[in-house]
This record gives structure tokens, sequence and C-alpha cells, in this order.
């Protein structure tokens, strides 16, 4: 049995015949789409993922595990069993500690941007000359502004860090990043940081700053990161850090309970993305599968994953984007750049020793795929190489 109907939920239920739980009342669906879904670029039915092997219940919450008994209690008294039971509960919308913003209640006009149902919500109150101010000015808050932006909205990004999407882009990527951003009529304010919300009759009228500026505000988005959904797990007395802790099988403190995509820790690391939610989930099923079959073979292992960002932001001139690993590079680093002021495009890649250990792309991802594949198989590069081959259109293939 699965608990939880998001990308590795899905993806797991897709490869094997198993009981699927999901709290949504929608389908499964690709939340990577979900800004293209706020912007209408895709209407909500074409996001959603293949279909499961076994008839999924949705609308179903879990709300404890008796791991004594392997039965799964359901919000609706329901009790499901199970000999395998998987964890891929997923993660929460992270509530900064903002004055007003308190309690499980949210202020009208305030809106997290986490699931169908949230982007469904914010599309109803989104027209053109509204005066919206999204809080984060990470990978989900650029999304969210661009789409805003692209339903006609006066967007104002907030951003307390130094520069947008700071942990996947270095200084250059994030400037050309911000001018396209302004070029679509996003205001955009960083080094700032948000300490409360203005209300009137509980609805939202404006956002505070701690310098005492004041954005007025209709419409509140708030993308300040994830945090893993891990309180079914910890009730059940399994190990949980940041995320319920995983080994190499995908193994929680129990052997009979499994954990997948954001509310796993894997080797102290919770990825909170697409690319690795998939990867752990086809790395069990292959292993769920391997056990009931007889063979020699090595059981399958889950050993990290080397995740790439990618990014299309919208506009008159549509911007791409990828990053991967560490753009930002140390001493001793040997680092290749390319610029294009005109198109507005930038190619960067560092290489550590004789290994590619990160890069940006921003205009022009035409060398994404070859970089991809020699950062993900970290092998070493060939010597005759010149190192301005790794950012030609075919990366030096």
């Amino acid at each position: 049995m699965v608990v939880g109907g998001g990308t590795a939920g899905a993806r797991l239920a897709q490869r094997l015949p198993v009981t699927l739980l999901g709290e949504e009342s929608h389908a499964p669906y690709n939340r990577v789409l979900l800004a293209d879904v706020l912007a209408g670029r895709y209407a909500p039915e074409v996001i959603a993922l293949p279909g499961a092997q076994e008839p999924a219940r949705l609308g179903v919450r879990a709300v404890r595990i008796d791991r004594a008994a392997r039965t799964v209690e359901c919000a609706d008294g329901s009790l499901v069993g199970y000999d395998r039971l998987v964890l891929a509960t997923g993660s929460n919308p992270v509530l900064p500690p903002l004055r007003g913003l308190r309690g499980a209640a949210l202020p009208e006009g305030v809106h997290p941007f986490r699931t169908l149902d949230d982007c469904l919500e914010l599309r109803s109150v989104v027209r053109p000359g509204v005066r919206a101010v999204v809080i984060g000015g990470g990978l989900l808050g650029v999304s969210a502004a661009r789409a805003l932006a692209a339903l006609g909205a006066e967007v104002v990004l907030t951003q307390q860090g130094e520069r947008l999407m700071e942990r996947q882009l270095d200084v250059q990527a994030s400037a050309l990043l911000r001018e396209h951003m302004e070029s679509l009529g996003v205001e955009v304010h960083t080094e700032c940081r948000v300490s409360g919300l203005r209300q009137r009759d509980g609805a939202v009228t404006a956002v505070e700053l701690a310098d005492g500026y004041v954005l007025d505000a209709q419409v509140v988005v708030l993308a300040c990161g994830v945090r893993p959904r891990t309180a079914l797990a910890r009730e059940a007395g399994l190990d949980v850090g940041r995320g319920v802790l995983v080994d190499d099988e995908l193994r929680t403190s129990d052997p009979f309970i499994h954990a997948i995509g954001d509310c796993a820790e894997h080797a102290g690391r919770v990825y909170g993305l697409a690319g690795p939610a998939l990867e752990q989930a086809d790395v069990l099923a292959d292993l769920l599968r391997s056990e009931t079959t007889a063979t020699d073979a090595p059981l399958p292992r889950y050993t990290g994953t080397r995740a790439l960002t990618r990014l299309t932001l919208g506009g008159a001139q549509p911007l791409d984007l990828a990053a991967f690993g560490e753009a930002t590079a140390r001493p001793g680093d040997d680092v290749v750049q390319l610029t294009d002021a005109t198109r507005g495009a930038y190619r960067k890649v560092v290489v550590r020793g004789d290994r590619l250990v990160g890069g940006v792309l921003l205009g022009d991802l035409a060398a994404v795929g070859a970089l991809a594949r020699a950062w993900e198989g970290d092998e070493a590069l060939p010597d005759e190489a010149p190192l301005l081959h790794l950012l030609t259109h075919d990366g030096g293939s």
C-alpha cells in the first residue's frame, strides 16, 4: 500500500499493482506544471499523470499507522491492511512567522502555492490589475510570480536573500533572471525581510517589510519553501530527522515500511524535487519486484540522485533556465563562462580536477543534455577535450 498520490506515490502505483491512498480528490498530477496551469497555459486535466495499475482511493487521508497490526487508519474511520507500506506523503508549504499570520486559517487573499486546489483558488481571484505580492524568491516563487504576471496582475516578488534562486544560480545568472522578471513587469525586491501582514475585515491589504516599507496587496502568495510531511511516521514511532530516515533500500526503521519522495531523508539529504522522487520510486519498484522473483542478481539500491533544475519563464521573449550541481566555484576550480548580452544568454560550467561538478545555463540550453550526462555520470572528462567544448551545442560529445 502507498500513502500519498504525489509524484513518487503515483510513479510507484504505475509500476506495481498497489493500493494508493491519495489525500487530494484530484487524480495524481504533475506538480511541476502547476505554474503553467495558473498562467492558463494548460488546463488542469492536461497535467494528470498516467494512471495507476489499480484504482486509487482519492480524497482519503491516512491518520494513523498501527505497525503491530499492519494497518493504516483513515480519517473516514476505515482500516486498510498492508504487507508492505510505502510512505509518499510529500511536503507541506512553509508558513513564515509573520504578524497577522497566526493559526490554521489564513486571512482572505493569502494563498500557499503547493497543490492543484491552491492553484485553482488563486486563478479564481487573480484578474488584470490585482496587486499581488509573492513572498519567496526561490524556484517556486519565481514560477508563481511569472504566472501571476501572465494573468495581468501587478506583481511584486520579495526575496530575503541577496538574489533570486540563490540555491541554484550564481551571481551573474541570478542578475539575468532578475532582468527577465522585470521585463515581464514583476517588481523585484531582494535583501528584504517580510515582517507582517495588514488586514481589514479578515482580508489582507498590505505586506509590511522589516525596514518599515509597506507593499499594498490584494493577494499574497506564500512561496517560502516546503517541509517534509513526517507527522504520520513520527507518531508511528519511526525514526525521523528532517524527513523520514531511509537506507539504500528506501526502508525506514520498520522493515515493513518504506518512504520515498519529498518526505524521505536519505544519507542526510531531503531532495524536494521531482527527479529524485521518480528515481526513488523506480528503485523501490524494482526492489519490491525482485523480492518476489527468484534471481541471483543483486538487489537494487538507491545511492542518491544528481538533480538538475529546469524552468521556462514566459513573456515576449521566453527564458529557459537549467542549473545543476555547484554553480559557484571553489578556489582551484576551472571555470568556463560564455555570455551573450544581446540574446540574454549565459552559460557556465565548473570543473574540479577532471570532473564536471556544476553548471548553469540561461537562454540557450542546447548543450544541457550532454552536460547533464557528463555530470550525472561523474566520469573523468577526456584530456583531449578543451573546457570550452563543454559549452558548445554538443557538449563536446
